[in-house]
């Protein structure tokens, strides 16, 4: 039997000032959208916070100025587990009771868990790199448990 509805992220990241239909529509449903950086153009933005509330910290081509204000690390409370978000895993300095560390900035997708912490990593949505796959990724919290998943998108 299961309690609380379940509570559904979409994570994105290094869409790189691209953001392909098919990352859009992967993101729909999502309750909170996350991006793990380099955005890459502010509209990106504004068009997944028409989908749903974004949490986004900056990547190291987000240099622009309006990409001051987006920080560079953030943490955040959801479904009753914690959350620390930054572009890149390896500037990420372990600290108690987080629950999911998430990530961009390799373009590999991962979902690792390391000590009770799960590591994620959508991978990158925007232009492709080398053969690495075009992906994004979604986490459900379903009665208080990490359900991840990536998601390699169908594109040219």
């Amino acid at each position: 039997m299961s309690g609380e509805p379940a509570l559904v992220i979409g994570v994105i990241s290094d869409t790189h000032g691209l953001l392909r239909p098919e990352a859009t529509e992967a993101m729909q449903g999502a309750q909170l959208i996350v991006h793990a950086g380099d955005v890459g153009d502010p509209a990106i933005l504004k068009e997944l916070e028409k989908l749903a509330p974004v949490k986004a910290v900056r990547g190291n081509i987000d240099v622009e100025k309006w990409a001051r204000k987006i920080p560079e690390e953030l943490e955040f409370e959801a479904g009753g587990r914690r959350f620390v978000v930054l572009h890149d895993a390896k500037q990420y300095r372990s600290r108690e009771a987080v629950d999911c560390v998430i990530s961009g900035h390799s373009h590999v997708p991962l979902s690792q868990e390391k000590n009770v912490v799960l590591f994620f990593n959508p991978g990158s949505a925007g232009p492709r790199r080398f053969r690495l796959p075009v992906s994004v990724g979604r986490i459900v919290l379903r009665d208080g448990a990490l359900e991840p998943e990536l998601i390699t998108l169908a594109v040219d």
